[in-house]
């Protein structure tokens, strides 16, 4: 864990370093993903089954889960959890609803009438993470905005490893209204889902994180299919004052620790007795957590605290590093908040922890890591949207802007272009 100074006169050197630690996985998975991709394209349903057997130590009869099946086990949910999924899915849809963009349609001083049409995707894939990580919030986040967005084929695949699965990824599927899931995952599913195979039929976006394998299988099909992003570790980055309880800001940065050992966690702060008393208070933390040796490994390895002399030179600092999760745990929160242009999702306040955000806040908890938050978003409604323009011209609209084109097609050497629009101005029908 780093403790970083802005008065240090090392700090520069220091900072530019934190900003461009990679905290990918190291291990190069391109040549083994580029294969199982390949098989799959070739052999369909036998290829996938085999990696299922051979990766997750089960052998299903057929890929696709039953409606039985799912009630079965969604049954087991229990209670107070499938509760909290119905309202976790009440506010997540009700933020997504309000996304819903508006047609663009006018007509101009020409007489050329113009616009712009919102079409939703046909077909998404959904992939959901098994064993270690699993999360059922995941399904809500993907599944309801490609359903709010008006997407007809909604399928979601889910690894069973060793033949379990936990209840309440399939109970949030049945809450989310997903009804076409198969037991499978790894870069045999995303294969499964660009390519199609004789039981599944291909869609025409991926979504959802998962391992190095996923990511990289999501790279590798880009182009073939759309995806939503490569995600990479979660990340976490706290701005706090010394109003705050050490101990709530300690088990918010670790929220994040917990999900991986390449997982970052960043507190920036006024204060250094504030800082110490929060280091104090996560190796306290650290003693009472199950998922001790992920969230230590984590801390140790990525974590930082960084003291500023005013809570203002935050915000350059943050806008470089680009976080997934900024929490803003001060005074006023919303004045640093209108400054911030690079993080994926912010959380306002002292009582606004992010871990709230992961469940049922409303906005979607799959946003942009490793610094892509500089230029991509969380994903959205948006993201299960396309856009279609259209133009129209009568006669006399082409006669006005017509020759202007003619123009610029001939200053490009395209003689067909200026034809297609030459002849329509000379003819007189």
């Amino acid at each position: 864990m780093q403790l970083l100074k802005t008065t240090d006169t090392d700090f520069s050197t220091a900072f530019q370093a934190l900003v461009n630690n990679r905290r990918e996985a190291t291990v190069d998975v391109s040549g083994t993903v580029r294969g199982i991709l390949a098989d799959v394209k070739v052999r369909g349903d036998a290829a996938v089954k085999e990696y299922t057997s051979r990766f997750d130590h089960f052998s299903p009869e057929s890929l696709h889960l039953s409606a039985d099946f799912i009630a079965t086990q969604a049954a087991k949910c229990p209670g107070d959890v499938k509760a909290a999924l119905e309202l976790a899915a009440e506010r997540i849809s009700r933020f997504h609803q309000k996304q819903l963009p508006q047609d663009i349609g006018y007509t101009d001083a020409t007489g050329v009438k113009l616009g712009l049409n919102w079409v939703s995707l046909s077909q998404v894939g959904i992939y959901v993470p098994g064993g270690r990580a699993s999360y059922p919030s995941s399904v809500l986040m993907n599944a309801l905005p490609a359903k709010i967005a008006g997407v007809e084929r909604i399928v979601m695949t889910v690894p069973i490893p060793r033949g379990e699965i936990n209840p309440a990824v399939l109970a949030a599927a049945q809450v989310a209204g997903v009804t076409e899931i198969y037991s499978i995952g790894g870069a045999q599913a995303v294969a499964a889902l660009a390519y199609g195979t004789e039981t599944i039929k291909p869609v025409d976006k991926v979504v959802g994180p998962g391992n190095a394998y996923v990511a990289e299988a999501k790279r590798q099909v880009f182009g073939t299919v759309g995806i939503d992003s490569i995600a990479g570790p979660s990340e976490i980055l706290v701005v706090a004052d010394d109003k705050n309880n050490p101990e709530w800001i300690a088990w918010d940065l670790l929220s994040q620790a917990e999900h991986d050992p390449s997982a970052q966690s960043i507190l920036i702060t006024d204060s250094e007795i504030f800082a110490q008393q929060v280091i104090t208070a996560v190796e306290l933390v650290l003693t009472k957590l199950s998922t001790q040796a992920v969230a230590s490994a984590s801390w140790q390895n990525h974590g930082a605290v960084i003291v500023v002399s005013d809570l203002a030179e935050s915000i350059p600092l943050l806008n470089q590093l680009a976080p997934e999760h900024v929490e803003l745990c001060v005074d006023n929160p919303q004045l640093l908040a209108s400054q911030i242009k690079c993080a994926g999702s912010l959380f306002l306040g002292r009582y606004t922890p992010e871990a709230i955000g992961d469940y049922l806040g409303g906005p979607n908890h799959v946003l942009p890591t490793s610094r892509s938050a500089r230029f991509a978003s969380g994903l959205s409604v948006y993201d299960f949207l396309k856009r279609i323009t259209y133009l129209e011209c009568n006669q006399a609209a082409l006669q006005e802007i017509g020759k202007a084109a003619v123009t610029l097609a001939e200053a490009e050497g395209l003689p067909a272009h200026a034809g297609s629009v030459a002849l329509r101005l000379q003819s007189k029908v």
